[in-house]
C-alpha cells in the first residue's frame, strides 16, 4: 500500500520496530545503503521479532536505485526542516515516505531535490531535536493508512 524508505538507517532496533510496523500495515519496506548494521544483527531480530516473514523488505545501493526499481506514487521527504505538516497531505496508495538516519536526517542535497510540499515534518514543542525514527514511521504510516480507512485491517 505505502513505501517505508528508510536512507541509510543506523540504529536496529529502529529498523526492527518499522519492519513490524510495516507488517502489520501491509507497508512495504525500503533500505538504502550503506546500513549501520547487518541485517541479522541480534538487535534488528529482537525488535523486529518474528516479523520478517510477513513484511516486504528490500535493499539498494542508492535512493537511485531504489527510484528506478520502484514505481511510486509520490516521494515525501520526513523532516524536521519542513513547513507542512504530516496531516495536510492526501495520501494515496503507492506514496513513498522517505526517512533519514537516525543521527543526522535527510542530507540538505537530498531535500532540495524535492519541491518544499514534499517536504513534511511532526508538529513538536520549540527547542525539540526530533522524534525517535520508529515512533515516526509510524505516525505517518499510520495517518496515511487511516486516510484510506484501514483498508485490509482486520474488523474491529
Amino acid at each position: 500500500m505505502f513505501h517505508v524508505v528508510l536512507y541509510e538507517p543506523e540504529i536496529p532496533p529502529n529498523t526492527g520496530n518499522i519492519i513490524r510496523l510495516c507488517a502489520n500495515s501491509g507497508s512495504k519496506l525500503h533500505l538504502i545503503h550503506p546500513l549501520g548494521f547487518l541485517l541479522d544483527d541480534k538487535r534488528l531480530r529482537r525488535a523486529g521479532l518474528d516479523y520478517h516473514e510477513w513484511a516486504e523488505v528490500s535493499e539498494y545501493d542508492s535512493l537511485a536505485d531504489f527510484e528506478a526499481s520502484v514505481q511510486t506514487r509520490r516521494l515525501y521527504a520526513c523532516t524536521t526542516r519542513a513547513q507542512r505538516c504530516y496531516t495536510e497531505v492526501e495520501y494515496q496508495p503507492g506514496d513513498a515516505l522517505l526517512f533519514g538516519p537516525e543521527t543526522r536526517g535527510l542530507p540538505q542535497s537530498l531535500l532540495d531535490r524535492l519541491a518544499p510540499e514534499q517536504w513534511l515534518k511532526i508538529p513538536m514543542l520549540p527547542n525539540s531535536r526530533s522524534l525517535n525514527l520508529s515512533n515516526a514511521a509510524a505516525l505517518f504510516v499510520y495517518e496515511a493508512w487511516r486516510q484510506q480507512g484501514f483498508a485490509g485491517a482486520a474488523e474491529m
